[in-house]
């Protein structure tokens, strides 16, 4: 079996009786919704119309949420319906930004990921869907797709639908008939505040059906007539007519004005926006907010000098670029294990269920990233103090073996990051292949500036402080250069082309210009071409604080996009 749904919007009313059903069969909590009636209209006054979308799950045959879960708390099963149980659930969050559809939230009671499961309770026992069963126009129609004889199969073969973002390959299993795209694009409109139970003291027309199909005929001038309700000289009041526009009583009879020729181009462009995408949501499910707050920026900043602080020794030492004396050794794992604990910590204190952080170990799901990185960070950790122990008992094989795996578990766990971005299908500004780029060139320049600060403590030789510079000049330039394609390359979707917007001219382009660009990049690079070793101190200051405004931009800016 595989079951779908699909929305007949010819005949949704959008009276919510499906979310009121949902959340009485499964007791959801308030504030959040399961499935929703999402209200687009379109057009101006009295040119307008109004959509219903219904949006929940798509029960996708490849679900991102599914891939992206690291302890197997959300699953397919046989029959096609994506279920989760909520006992394995750590509130990683990771699912909800890995769904392209806005479908998962977090219970605030039970503080796991919950999400439309098909009300697979009831279909294992023969019964439909709590919300097909109260929909008074039959608009949602669920079964098996795979039947030729189910209700679902036959509409399947006979009428055009649509369904959300095919493009992402999820492969989704929610079909809309006369879905239109702005209501299923969710970066056609935006949240507003003026919901529709505050704008209708004006009344509502209904000019947009009669436009859309007398657009393409005639010249715009009689169109715009016959539109107005009547054919006469411009200028004119006339009796008579279906119009109801611009008119006025006069005794018993309506009066209809034909525009005159400046008015004409008024009225046509109306029914051009109507036509067109000139939409506006008014009534929609409360946001979610931002997933992965200042805890993920914080740990992408930690784990750069944590593992920036083996990899910039270890190239030095490999290409003999400068001496790396004891002192700077234990410095290197110091610093290592220190930062390294610090991202583990902001891990945790990221889960809604941080209690079960160890699930991740011991109820792994090998698809995801989170489990692979996990591992990464663990076995990171363990090399660290294996180096730390070969140092202090002088085993100079032992030092050689863990030098060498911690170099390449350092570079793994530095660049893992990007590849569980990329599992978050939801935010396409994050797809980017130059992410892991990114990541890795943060990690060599946080740990040049961190060595950079400490060259105030230590007297590690001219040597070193050269290779600093090197490493700090030559990570700069290639970072500029990494941040510039991830910029402007050309985005294939709307939605990375926006966020680019936000980041270099909407509400985080001042962090980004003065924070990554100016201050993380452009100000080091003056202190180490005219200062001193107290300049280059300094530099590295200014670039480990760049680092980390850098890392909130591109964390934040993406979840900004709506996904529904």
């Amino acid at each position: 079996m595989n079951f779908g749904f699909i929305i007949d919007n010819r005949k949704c009313i959008g009276c919510h009786a499906c979310t009121v059903a949902c959340k009485a069969e499964h007791e959801v909590p308030l504030g959040v919704n399961r499935t929703w009636v999402k209200y687009i209209e379109k057009g101006e006054f009295p040119n307008t119309r109004r959509l219903f979308s219904v949006m929940r799950c798509n029960h996708c045959d490849e679900a991102p949420c599914v891939e992206i879960c690291p302890v197997t708390a959300l699953f397919r099963r046989d029959d096609g319906i994506v279920d989760f149980d909520k006992r394995r659930c750590i509130g990683c969050r990771g699912c909800m930004q890995a769904c392209p559809y806005d479908a998962l939230y977090i219970d605030p009671e039970s503080h796991t990921a919950a999400k439309c499961n098909y009300c697979a309770h009831r279909v294992d026992i023969g019964l439909e869907p709590a919300c097909v069963n109260v929909c008074p126009e039959h608009a949602i129609i669920s079964g098996d797709m795979d039947n030729p004889l189910t209700e679902i199969a036959q509409l399947l073969a006979r009428e055009q639908v649509t369904a959300r973002k095919v493009e992402k390959g999820t492969r989704p299993k929610l079909f809309y008939i006369e879905g239109d795209e702005a209501a299923l694009k969710p970066i056609a409109t935006e949240h507003s505040n003026q919901y529709m139970w505050s704008s209708q003291t004006s009344g509502v027309g209904h000019f947009a059906k009669y436009a859309e199909a007398r657009m393409s005929q005639a010249d715009p001038a009689k169109l715009v007539q016959e539109l107005a309700g009547n054919v006469a000289k411009r200028g004119e009041w006339v009796t008579g007519g279906e119009g109801e526009r611009e008119s006025e009583r006069a005794g018993d009879e309506m009066k209809v004005f034909v525009p005159s020729e400046g008015d004409e181009k008024k009225l046509y462009q109306k029914a051009l926006e109507v036509i067109k995408e000139n939409a506006r949501r008014v009534y929609d499910a409360p946001g979610k907010g931002v997933l992965w707050g200042w805890e993920v920026s914080a740990y992408v900043w930690t784990k750069a000098i944590a593992t920036g602080a083996i990899l910039v020794p270890f190239l030095a030492h490999v290409a003999q670029l400068a001496e790396v004396v004891p002192s700077l050794q234990w410095l290197s794992v110091s610093l290592g294990l220190i930062f390294l604990i610090a991202t583990t910590v902001l891990l945790v204190k990221d889960l809604d269920q941080a209690k079960r952080f160890a699930y991740v170990l011991l109820r792994p799901q090998w698809r995801s990233w989170l489990v692979r990185g996990g591992y990464a960070l663990a076995i990171y950790g363990g090399l660290l103090t294996l180096l730390g122990a070969a140092l202090f008992f002088r085993w100079p094989k032992v030092t050689a073996l863990a030098l060498w795996g911690g170099a390449i578990f350092a570079v793994i766990t530095a660049v893992y990051t990007a590849f569980l971005f990329a599992q978050a299908k939801g935010r396409d500004f994050w797809q980017s292949p130059a992410l892991p780029l990114h990541m890795l060139v943060h990690a060599f320049m946080a740990g040049a500036a961190v060595f950079s600060i400490f060259t105030l403590f230590f007297q590690i030789g001219e040597n070193w402080i050269i290779y600093l510079r090197t490493v700090l000049y030559s990570s700069i330039a290639f970072n500029i250069i990494v941040i510039a394609a991830e910029l402007m390359t050309p985005h294939a979707t709307a939605d990375a082309r926006a966020t680019v917007q936000i980041i270099v001219a909407g509400s985080l382009s001042m962090h980004f210009w003065l924070g990554t660009v100016i201050l993380g990049n452009l100000l080091p690079l003056l202190l180490m071409w005219f200062g001193g070793d107290p300049e280059l101190a300094l530099a590295g200051v200014a670039v480990l604080a760049g680092i980390y405004i850098t890392e909130h931009v591109w964390v934040r800016a993406p979840q900004l996009i709506p996904l529904s």
